[in-house]
Formats: structure tokens, sequence, C-alpha cells
């Protein structure tokens, strides 16, 4: 019997009221699910603007520590409601330290434990360096009760290492939530092509679904602003586009997917049993020589 699975891919606009965009992500949420989704991405920091655009530390009082967190509390909530599975991406706080953070809640309400984004970027209107100190988790896979999920964020998506990590470890779905678009000092450099067949390569590499949400609308900061792209996608285990937004609307995607099918085919296609660890010892330093 096919082990079917149906995902959910979103994109919205966000606002500088926290309340608002959560309350915003819920309806995301709850149409994807009355549309059969039972993995449901919502974006990269949705309660907020993304404020790194600009260095100012006054927005670390916007961080909350994982067991003290509103919005993971209201989203367990919702995920045990509609019997569907939410990785939540947010701003933690623990101790003296700050990480972007997420959260894969299962379909009963339960929390899998914290995944600390671990590649953090800074440039110009992504000053992420200012915030977040670089993860210290490893990278996880969730067992959901839909499927094993490895769910990374936004740069993150860029490091083959990181998709392969995740499926190495069961992942049968790779989920990214994401906050991208134009680039201050480069006007005319649009990065959504180069974004979206980086991630294809994940899924064709590893033969696993990715799924992406990117969020849209344009949000002003005091050294810049930027326009977020949207983009969002689901991308099959050959690396194909299945479903993919524009770059300015509310949106929500769907596709399903038979993981034992998938599974049958990967274990076919030799990619793992043909992989060669001996020889990639390169990859666990910097410089390809010293470890």
């Amino acid at each position: 019997m096919p082990r079917n699975i149906t995902v959910a891919a979103t994109q919205i606009a966000c606002t500088d009221n926290a309340q608002q965009n959560v309350e915003r992500a819920g309806e995301l949420v709850r149409e994807a699910a009355a549309a059969g989704a039972q993995v449901i991405l919502l974006q990269e920091l949705f309660q907020t603007l993304y404020f790194c655009k600009d260095q100012k530390a006054t927005y670390f009082e916007l961080a909350r520590p994982v067991d003290e967190n509103p919005l993971l509390k209201s989203m367990s909530q919702l995920a045990a409601e509609l019997n569907v599975v939410l990785p939540i991406s947010f701003f933690e706080r623990a101790g003296n330290s700050y990480f972007n953070s997420l959260v894969t809640i299962d379909a009963d309400g339960s929390r899998f434990p914290v995944y600390r984004k671990s590649h953090i970027p800074d440039g110009p209107g992504y000053q992420e360096k200012f915030y977040f100190s670089p993860g210290d988790t490893g990278f996880r896979v969730c067992h959901t009760r839909y499927g094993r999920i490895g769910a990374a964020i936004c740069w993150d998506q860029w490091f083959p290492e990181a998709a392969r990590a995740m499926v190495l470890q069961g992942a049968e779905l790779l989920l990214y939530p994401t906050a991208i678009g134009s680039e201050p000092h480069a006007a005319e450099l649009d990065s959504s092509g180069h974004w979206q067949r980086t991630m294809q390569g994940h899924a064709a590499a590893n033969m696993v679904p990715v799924i992406a949400s990117n969020r849209v609308g344009t949000e002003v900061g005091e050294s810049c602003s930027l326009t977020f792209y949207g983009s969002s996608f689901i991308a099959g285990p050959t690396g194909e586009l299945v479903a993919c937004a524009g770059r300015k609307e509310r949106e929500i995607l769907t596709a399903t997917f038979d993981l034992d099918t998938i599974d049958l085919a990967r274990s076919g296609w030799g990619l793992f049993r043909d992989r060669r660890p001996d020889l990639y010892a390169a990859l666990g330093s910097f410089d390809g020589e010293h470890p």
C-alpha cells in the first residue's frame, strides 16, 4: 500500500504587527490543511519583519526561550487540532546566546528538539551574524507521524553537505523556511533562479522531495530595503519542479508523494550504495587539506 504524504509550501508578506503575522500564518496552515496537506511549511522568522537588515540591539528583545515561547505554544495547539506537522522558525534566546532556530511540531502537538541554523550569512541587508550565533545542534531528522523530515533554515539551503547529512540520517523530505530577496549592494542581481536550482540539485542528488517557503513583499529598514521574491516551490525526487509560486502573491502550494516508491527508486539508483566516504576527508576541512 502506498505511503502517500501531502506537503505544502506557503508564502505571505509580513507586517510590523507580530500578532497579525501569527494570525495570518495560522490562516495559511488552516487553508493548507483543508487542501489535504499533512506537512505544512511556513517561511523563516514569519512572526516579525526581517529585522536583520539593520544592526539594532533593541531587536534582541524579540527573542524567546523555547519553553517560554507563546508562538510555539499556539502552533503546537494548531498542529494538534488539525493533525498536521509544522516546522516553525523563530528567534531563540538561550541564556546569553541567540539563535535563528526551528522546532518541528508533530501532528499531536508534541515538539521535537530545537534545530539551530548552522550557516549564518553576513552581507548588506542580511546582517545575521550580528544577531545569531552559529547553531550548535547539528542537523536533525524528525520521525513525525507522516514521515521522516529534515528541516534547515535559509542560508543552510545553499550547502549540499547539509542536505546530504540529513538524508544520511534518514530524511525522506527536506524543508527550508527562507527569507531572501533583493540585494541592496547590487540592484541588478536576481538570485531567485540560482536559489531554486541549488535546492533542486539537493533533491536530485539525494532523490528526496524538497520544499522551500520564502516571504514576499517589500520591507524598509534604516540602512536599506529588501523586496523578497517569493517563488516558493516544491521539487520532486529527481529535482523536477512540481509546483512554484509567484514573486508577489500570498500562495499555498501542495503536492503528494509516495515515500515508499521514492525510497525504492533511491535504493535502486545506487546513489548511496556507491558513495565513497573514505575519499571525502577534504570535506572535513576548510581548505581541502587540513582537518
